[in-house]
């Protein structure tokens, strides 16, 4: 799938959400869900600075496609971290660094989430985009 089919299917999936208390369980099982870091790669380097809470996130580059890892030590963050992977892993450096995520936007996640929470975020994305895009330099598609 390509990462805005991605994104429209996570749309689809909010929008059988009545209320943002269903919406924000739905983040939390998604956490639960997270491909989990390795604990060699929960180190400083890895922590997403602009994150209120810790967030490692690793990436891994394997026949020209990206796999995410994270982890973090607050449920909603981890759900969150786990919905950015969802949509950005198993996919092309280039298609990562190019990418307009625009789901967290329709499904209203950025004014139902507090100001910190909603900058860790666009933390996370940052860096996912950041090693998307040194991948790409040392691996030109």
């Amino acid at each position: 799938m390509t990462i805005n089919e991605i994104q429209e299917q996570i749309i689809e999936d909010f929008s059988y959400y009545e209320d943002w208390m269903e919406k924000y369980e739905h983040i939390i099982s998604l956490g639960k869900e997270l491909p989990l870091i390795e604990e060699q790669y929960k180190t400083e380097e890895n922590l997403i600075k602009g994150c209120q809470s810790r967030v490692w996130l690793h990436a891994d580059y394997k026949d020209g496609i990206v796999y995410f890892t994270a982890d973090s030590d607050a449920i909603i963050t981890k759900g969150l971290v786990g919905l950015m992977i969802s949509v950005l892993s198993g996919q092309s450096p280039k298609d990562i660094a190019n990418a307009d995520i625009y789901f967290i936007d329709k499904i209203g996640l950025k004014s139902h989430l507090s100001p910190t929470r909603s900058n860790g975020l666009l933390a996370m994305l940052k860096q996912m985009k950041m090693y998307a895009v040194a991948l790409n330099a040392v691996h030109p598609s």
